[in-house]
């Protein structure tokens, strides 16, 4: 950790990652009790926000559950969801035989509501194969489903991956 001091610095108090240290930037009139605490302070921010934005496998296994409660009507029961680093085409999958989902770890620090959407769109593959209509009838009560469709294409776009599906014979591009 790392504490910086700045005579322009008035009154805000900010903290970053740089590498693996974490750097709190402070006014420089701040006593040393002053920055003490706001040091504590924004460190704890700083994991509260990584923690929101890379949630644990435990994490996402209690998202999943909820998500297939409120969209799927508890249907879809995943034995597992776990990130994975080996996923360069695609932002998720699913093996329906065994109830396995795996999320590409590409989603980590993407809007939560981009992940609920993939993960919500492995669910459902945990109960209709494919692309077809009733694939995407399960899918058309989450709010947000054409809002984070069109961040993930934006982010396949900008990053020159290919994330298209073969059997996408309704929907366009999709997780």
């Amino acid at each position: 950790m790392e504490v910086r001091r700045s005579h322009r610095r008035r009154r805000t108090v900010s903290a970053r990652r740089e590498g693996d240290r974490v750097v709190v930037l402070i006014p420089a009139s701040m006593s040393r009790a002053e920055e003490r605490v706001w040091v504590a302070r924004m460190v704890e921010r700083l994991e509260a926000g990584e923690r929101r934005r890379r949630p644990s496998d435990l994490d996402l296994m209690a998202r999943a559950t909820e998500l297939s409660e409120r969209y799927l009507g508890g249907h879809a029961r995943p034995r597992s969801i776990r990130w994975v680093s080996n996923q360069r085409s695609r932002w998720g999958s699913c093996t329906p035989s065994d109830g396995s989902i795996r999320l590409s770890d590409r989603l980590q620090g993407m809007p939560g509501y981009v992940v609920d959407y993939v993960i919500l769109h492995e669910l459902a593959h945990l109960l209709v194969a494919g692309h077809n209509r009733d694939f995407w009838t399960l899918l058309r009560s989450y709010p947000r489903l054409e809002r984070a469709r069109g961040f993930l294409d934006g982010v396949a776009l900008a990053k020159g991956i290919d994330v298209s599906d073969e059997d996408d014979d309704v929907e366009g591009a999709t997780a």
